[in-house]
């Protein structure tokens, strides 16, 4: 294949594979809840949506929290078929701003379209791929890459960016000072800076000004013991298909069976990074 370029953002991947299965933890944030949070959580339990504050929303929960410490024993991942990929389609997109409540953010009454789009925060993003050889060109969706070795954890000076033992990548915004070292560090441009106040936000993604955020794989389906993510569900009702989900680590996985059947790349393997994303077709 030849040499790949990128028509929006600039990643090159390289044709060597790993097995992202064969990772090792490094780290676990996720100590058992004590009891004051898990009786708020009962009590949300039983709340279909109510305005607990101004611009907070209080959602039903169905399933209930974990009970037990992340462990290492599995490693969170994605597998994106870029064949299945359509070009125009913002399913994914649309279905994550809505579960993590970026859809709630508002453009300020001073900013121009071209300024909020630049700085508004953002996910996932729908990039295209042309190879220069035959001219053929890729449609995928690029978020974080939730790495073995996350250069943004290495970069991080308090230690609010931190990687969980199953492998998700995410940010302690009570922690986070806002240095957007993380954000100059990821080779993958897959984190945003909140630059304005939260007018709204959802209470299971609290979000919050000064503070850099990224895809965090639906970590609170995770922790409350659901088996999707809101991009995998949006792909599949739209017809496509196109992201798989699951345990990289198990090989009765549906997303392991997905691995040994086709071929897939990392985007910068070069880095030796070992993502937990991996694209097929490209």
């Amino acid at each position: 294949m030849g040499k790949t370029t990128e028509m929006k953002d600039h990643h090159e991947p390289t044709d060597r594979s790993a097995d992202p299965g064969l990772s090792e933890a490094t780290r676990s944030d996720s100590a058992p809840s004590d009891s004051g949070r898990r009786a708020f959580m009962g009590v949300a339990a039983g709340v279909t949506a109510a305005v607990v504050a101004p611009g907070v929303v209080l959602h039903s929960v169905t399933a209930a929290p974990r009970s037990e410490a992340v462990t290492g024993d599995v490693r969170w991942g994605l597998l994106i078929d870029t064949a299945k990929c359509v070009d125009g389609c913002s399913a994914c997109v649309d279905a994550c701003d809505r579960e993590n409540g970026l859809s709630l953010q508002s453009k300020p009454a001073s900013a121009s379209q071209e300024h909020w789009d630049d700085q508004k925060a953002v996910w996932i993003r729908k990039v295209k791929l042309q190879d220069n050889q035959t001219g053929r060109v890729t449609n995928l969706p690029l978020m974080c890459q939730h790495c073995e070795h996350p250069p943004c954890v290495d970069v991080c000076p308090t230690g609010a960016s931190f990687k969980r033992a199953d492998g998700i990548v995410m940010v302690d915004r009570h922690t986070c000072i806002g240095c957007r070292y993380c954000m100059m560090a990821c080779p993958y441009k897959a984190r945003s800076f909140i630059h304005e106040v939260m007018e709204e936000q959802l209470t299971r993604v609290p979000r919050g000004k000064g503070c850099v955020e990224s895809c965090n794989l639906c970590v609170h389906r995770r922790d409350f013991g659901e088996d999707s993510t809101a991009c995998v569900d949006a792909c599949r009702e739209a017809g496509h298909e196109a992201i798989v989900f699951g345990d990289l680590k198990d090989p009765e996985s549906n997303i392991r069976k997905h691995l040994a059947e086709m071929a897939s790349r990392q985007i910068r393997e070069d880095l030796s990074l070992n993502t937990g994303v991996r694209y097929s077709g490209i």
